[in-house]
């Protein structure tokens, strides 16, 4: 149990805060995450001032630890207190909290005009809705290049801002989404192999790679069962150990191949054109693509969901045999 909650009711919670992300989208003022943001901006300006290796690692540890922990511990006091005042509000409050931390609403919101613009021929427009959601150049991209953009963002975040979030909050509940939610929007800011950030930015990277390890391939694996698993399964053994990231690689290798689609390759940083591994196979991504992307996370999300309600089930049963 979670909280003094069973099974069931925190796979009910689940839902209650998939509906509220769906019916509500993300806050339109005062995003609680947008506050996190400034508020780790303030303290990284102020912790990574400089220094040898070893402070910068320490100091990047710190400025973790002070940006990340109270703000959970806190989480985590109020909604004790709540279940203790009353159960139904304390079961609101873990709901609200998964639906602040939950982004399913929102990446539909960021993608599909994407795909709207490119099938409309309005490339300039695509360029800028895709640049803001994504750190590759776009000015020079074509509609092939946006396309593969779109759909391997929507693949990868729909584990950071969706699955992962899920995970934690049947482990820890309100509390736990928050604690994901948090130290990746932190990966997201300071996980760079850059002069800045590779040392400062060490702790940030790898609670997120620790925190994300599980959720990552529970994705990958309902990405595999939901489209085209046999290419799917092939695109994990074969390509995910190539790409950078170790919680990055199974999600989109697998969710391409589950596609049909060839992801990866060449695109743009800071005017330089990068190659990176090849994701998935099959043909090209094209604007109707994103659309496809975008329904294999909200399916997987449905998955989730009767999963985890179906394993209370189970397991309540067996308890209560």
């Amino acid at each position: 149990m979670l909280s003094g909650l069973s099974l069931s009711t925190v796979a009910l919670l689940m839902l209650a805060g998939v509906v509220l992300d769906w019916l509500l989208g993300e806050p339109r003022r005062f995003h609680p995450l947008v506050g996190f943001g400034r508020i780790a901006g303030m303290i990284e300006r102020r912790c990574n001032a400089g220094g040898d290796g070893t402070k910068r690692y320490l100091l990047g540890i710190a400025g973790w630890t002070l940006a990340v922990l109270p703000l959970v511990m806190l989480a985590a006091f109020l909604l004790q207190a709540a279940m203790g005042a009353h159960t139904l509000f304390g079961m609101a409050l873990h709901a609200l909290l998964l639906y602040f931390c939950i982004g399913l609403r929102s990446l539909r919101d960021h993608m599909l005009p994407i795909a709207s613009a490119l099938a409309a021929g309005k490339l300039d427009l695509a360029r800028e809705l895709t640049s803001r959601i994504v750190s590759r150049d776009t000015a020079r991209a074509g509609e092939s290049d946006l396309a593969k953009a779109a759909v391997e963002s929507t693949l990868e975040n729909g584990n950071d801002a969706v699955f992962g979030t899920l995970f934690w909050f049947a482990v820890a509940g309100g509390s736990g989404a928050l604690l994901f939610r948090l130290a990746n929007t932190l990966d997201a800011m300071w996980g760079y192999r850059n002069a800045r950030f590779l040392r400062y930015g060490w702790m940030a990277a790898r609670t997120d790679d620790a925190l994300n390890w599980l959720p990552a391939r529970l994705t990958a694996l309902s990405y595999m069962l939901l489209g085209d698993g046999r290419r799917a399964r092939e695109c994990w053994r074969t390509q995910a150990s190539a790409w950078p990231s170790p919680n990055a690689g199974p999600v989109m290798s697998t969710g391409a191949g589950a596609l049909g689609l060839a992801l990866g390759g060449t695109a743009e940083y800071d005017g330089v054109m990068e190659t990176r591994p090849p994701l998935g196979s099959g043909k090209p991504a094209e604007a109707a693509d994103i659309g496809r992307a975008w329904r294999l996370v909200a399916r997987t999300t449905a998955l989730w969901i009767v999963a985890a309600a179906s394993l209370a089930f189970l397991i309540e049963r067996i308890l209560h045999a």
